[in-house]
């Protein structure tokens, strides 16, 4: 079987790829840590276009099998500060629209074999809404979206596409993002029901289960993972 991950140097994306079993094609920017983990890979900046086209390239070169839409990038900026049409386009295209644009490109080998998984790494954001990253939650909701309408396109085909929508993780980015907000790790953790992050390898098991066989029926669904936040506090 053939895997693809996006953002898979660091976080959720490296415990995903080192959970699964297959041919594991890993991408992301930095291609020297590509290197020095990973067998097969290929070097792509997803808020870029001629990032996205060459990828895209890649997958229908290699007959994927399991797409794994993982990369993307948190913003913590409050409305006032206003949205400069850069910093719009860069995580619009890195959250949204690249993941979008490599399904096309997955699908019509999926389709020709019946099978297929597509698996998008969301947020709670996107569920609940986070003040302050109202450009953030845009695109993860946009990724439900994206996720309940693809499942009711392609589910005729044996291709299954489902969200996780992961609360705080325990990563760099996860950790890196208390930094940027206007809360201590203290605070944060006073507002999850379960007084912690959720771990890489909590939500890797989650990828695994939705491209076993036991998961063909589940498709279309927005899955949050993350220790209650969801439900309140």
């Amino acid at each position: 079987m053939n895997i693809l991950i996006t953002g898979a140097t660091k976080g959720i994306g490296k415990a995903i790829a080192e959970s699964l079993e297959g041919n594991i094609y890993a991408i992301a920017r930095n291609e020297n840590l590509l290197k020095e983990q990973y067998q097969n890979y290929f070097v792509a900046d997803l808020a870029t276009i001629d990032g996205m086209v060459n990828l895209g390239e890649f997958i229908e070169n290699n007959k994927i099998d399991v797409l794994i839409n993982n990369a993307g990038e948190y913003i913590y900026a409050p409305i006032l500060e206003g949205f400069d049409t850069e910093k719009i386009e860069h995580i619009t295209r890195l959250n949204l629209e690249a993941p979008l644009y490599l399904i096309s490109k997955a699908v019509s080998h999926m389709k020709s074999n019946r099978f297929g998984r597509i698996i998008n790494i969301g947020s709670i954001s996107g569920v609940m809404g986070e003040a302050n990253a109202s450009l953030y939650s845009a695109t993860k909701a946009g990724l439900i979206g994206a996720t309940k309408a693809l499942a009711l396109e392609l589910a005729e085909y044996g291709i299954t596409v489902n969200t996780i929508n992961p609360g705080w993780v325990d990563t760099d980015l996860g950790n890196s993002s208390i930094i940027e907000s206007e809360f201590s790790k203290e605070e944060i953790l006073d507002c999850i029901p379960q007084k912690r992050f959720v771990s890489p390898s909590e939500i890797a098991g989650m990828v695994k289960y939705l491209i076993s066989p036991e998961a063909k029926g589940v498709t279309g669904q927005s899955i949050n993972l993350c220790a209650g936040l969801s439900v309140g506090y």
